[in-house]
């Protein structure tokens, strides 16, 4: 037989127990690639709710990162490694996100956390984070309590829920709506913007007529706007997220007719609303998705498409943050670990993240501030 037959062909003028004998020599060689390849996978973890209360508000975002990790694979990896993601469901609850992280850290051997869903989950988790010396590279919390003091190993890639709502009391300000009712979540969400806006509005000489709890599953959101309305406010700042948001935003279109102002994370509540989320102004801190200029925007477009996904903010939102990571893995040099991926976005300089420029360093951890206003119209579509 020629030295260049083909395996094929000689497999099929094999004895029937030498066949046997290459077809399990070959499924165990295809066994060991595949295991070789699961070896060498750089293991990222995260803990989100993928149940409870506010699950829905994080299927975009999840859908988005995806996206991103799925691309960079097909394109074989961050020099030749696969990215894995150890996703871990906490339902919004910090115990279960304490200890998610915990053993994805200890037992699962992660070299990175990404995309940490909870307030009081991600304030639990920065003293041990900072102790592991774990690097966090983006949270889907913009709590600036989170951010007060310099965290060795915790860097975010969007403005603060801070910046936000800087950015929508002035334009409140701006417009002459000084008067504003404010509806906050009761839970450590809601209650750690209060201070905020209170000093903000002070600043720039706005009032706050009345400060309203919203429960989070929005059972009482018809109680809220009763009590908002009858401080007769010219506005209203809504600070929550998930099901809430669109149980209070129809509550008030019935009971108190006056602009509604809300923070990004309520984006995913738009469909819920329908013709309701009709004027809703939102503050996002992620490019606008549907002007295709910037490359990553247009690669976004092609995947989502691709996928048969509907292009929103909050998938969008997750797609720039897995962006993000994968930038700060191949900043990580040819060996991948907690404190490359540190060092490496530390060196991260005007770069730009879906036309957001970021800017890290030593001292630098939050690499963005920029916030804009968008109204939803008659179709549920955002105009800026």
């Amino acid at each position: 037989m020629d030295a260049d037959t083909s395996t094929h062909t000689r497999l099929a003028v094999m004895p029937r127990r030498h066949l046997l004998a290459a077809s399990g020599a070959l499924a165990l060689a295809s066994l060991g690639r595949t295991a070789r390849a699961q070896d060498k996978a750089i293991l990222i973890g995260q803990s989100v709710p993928l149940s409870g209360p506010v699950a829905g508000a994080f299927q975009g975002p999840l859908a988005g990162q995806q996206l991103a990790i799925d691309a960079i694979n097909q394109k074989g990896g961050i020099g030749g490694r696969p990215i894995r993601l150890l996703v871990r469901d906490d339902a919004y609850d910090t115990e279960r996100t304490v200890r998610n992280v915990h053993e994805l850290v200890d037992k699962d051997r992660i070299v990175a956390l990404t995309g940490l869903g909870s307030t009081a989950g991600v304030g639990a988790l920065l003293p041990y984070l900072a102790e592991k010396r774990m690097p966090l590279v983006g949270a889907w919390t913009g709590a600036h309590v989170l951010r007060l003091k310099p965290h060795p190993s915790f860097f975010t890639s969007q403005a603060s829920f801070k910046d936000e709502v800087e950015h929508a009391l002035r334009t409140l300000a701006t417009i002459r709506l000084t008067e504003i009712g404010v509806a906050l979540q009761d839970n450590p969400f809601g209650q750690s913007m209060q201070p905020v806006i209170e000093a903000t509005a002070k600043a720039l000489g706005l009032t706050v007529t009345r400060i309203a709890p919203l429960a989070v599953d929005g059972s009482n959101a018809s109680a809220a706007v009763a009590d908002l309305a009858a401080a007769q406010p010219k506005a209203v700042y809504l600070v929550a997220v998930g099901p809430s948001v669109a149980a209070f935003v129809k509550a008030a279109k019935a009971q108190l007719n006056v602009p509604v102002y809300t923070l990004s994370v309520a984006a995913s509540a738009v469909t819920a609303l329908g013709a309701d989320a009709r004027g809703l102004a939102m503050t996002q801190i992620v490019p606008y998705p549907w002007r295709q200029v910037d490359p990553m925007a247009r690669e976004f477009h092609q995947l989502a498409s691709a996928a048969k996904l509907t292009v929103s903010y909050s998938m969008y939102g997750g797609y720039l943050g897995a962006r993000f990571l994968i930038e700060a893995l191949q900043r990580a040099g040819g060996t991948v670990t907690p404190e490359s991926i540190i060092k490496g976005i530390q060196g991260i300089r005007n770069w730009s993240l879906g036309g957001n420029v970021l800017n890290f360093g030593p001292d630098r951890f939050h690499g963005s501030s920029w916030a804009e206003i968008t109204i939803v119209d008659g179709d549920g579509k955002f105009k800026r």
